[in-house]
């Protein structure tokens, strides 16, 4: 079986790492890559679990080895469970570990051989990579907020919101947080959903009742069925929904009105926010702009009480 058994097709992502140095500055080199760039850009999947992850690291930085350990052998050094190798191969496009351990002996053996191994060096720019890859996820960012004025209007939008729910389940919960204590300085009821379930339903059926017509939701892979129902019962209850994803398209996107899809950093074992982190900042900004009295206000009331009970330190 040749080295291309089983092999995916290269992805969009796949072709940006191939690329990242352009993006880095660097000129790429004519032979052939180095052993852990080729295996960044096969194991270059925005869906891989934690789980998953660990193994491609794993693989990454001991691929001599690595390549030649049984399944039940790498489930161990890994500290995963067969079926979860067995999954793995499968997300990273290969029909089983068979095929995808075929794949690594040959790029392992090309380096025994005399090809180029994998330095400390080249390790280390495992940490280049992700950051190349925010980099390339807030370039896209930038070309959206070309024309900002969907932003503008669900800023708006929000802003109108009394009260205002935001909701993150799970991994989103950190995103969620940020926004609504920074929106609080701006908005006089924002109300923040970190459970998901019946606290959920509770939460957005009496945001509806208090007079709330909006929802900003936050869906970070790997997306929860939770989100996703609780999405579904807020729209049922007559909110709208502001959606911020890494997914244009997908069940919990279907469900929105509005939806700003923006990449996350999936190059390490857990994802990285850059982009969403941005998204968050814009749409406190079209916050605070649709209503820049109130906005003043406030700010100049919180820094009062700031400063007469001393939450900060002097600089």
């Amino acid at each position: 079986m040749g080295d291309n058994a089983g092999a995916p097709a290269p992805s969009p992502q796949q072709a940006r790492a191939q690329a990242s140095a352009i993006t880095s500055g660097r000129t790429a080199p004519e032979a052939e890559p180095a052993p852990a760039s080729q295996l960044r850009a096969l194991f270059d999947r925005p869906q891989l679990s934690p789980g998953q992850r660990r193994i491609a690291q794993y693989l990454i930085e001991n691929i001599a080895e690595a390549a030649f350990l049984s399944i039940t052998e790498l489930a161990d050094r890994v500290g995963v469970s067969q079926p979860s190798v067995t999954r793995f191969a499968g997300a990273v496009g290969f029909s089983g570990y068979p095929a995808l351990r075929e794949k690594l002996q040959s790029i392992a053996l090309r380096t025994l051989a005399g090809g180029p191994g994998a330095t400390e060096e080249d390790r280390a720019n495992e940490l280049q990579a992700a950051v190349d890859a925010e980099i390339d996820n807030l370039e896209n960012l930038r070309r959206d907020f070309a024309d900002p004025d969907r932003v503008i209007a669900v800023g708006r939008e929000l802003s109108r919101s009394a009260p205002l729910t935001v909701l993150g389940l799970r991994i989103s919960v950190s995103l969620a947080e940020y926004f609504a204590y920074a929106a609080r300085r701006v908005h006089p009821d924002v109300r923040l959903v970190t459970l998901g379930g019946s606290v959920a339903y509770d939460a957005l059926l009496q945001s509806r009742e208090a007079g709330g017509t909006w929802v900003l939701a936050f869906s970070m892979p790997r997306h929860a069925h939770e989100t996703l129902t609780a999405v579904r019962v807020a729209r049922g209850a007559g909110l709208k929904v502001a959606l911020i994803t890494d997914l244009a398209l997908g069940p919990v996107a279907d469900e929105a009105d509005v939806t700003f899809a923006t990449g996350t950093g999936s190059r390490l074992v857990f994802d990285s926010y850059a982009a969403p982190g941005v998204m968050c900042a814009a749409l406190l900004q079209a916050m605070a702009d649709a209503d820049p009295e109130r906005t003043q206000a406030r700010l100049e009331e919180y820094e009062q009480i700031a400063d007469r009970h001393q939450f900060f330190l002097k600089d």
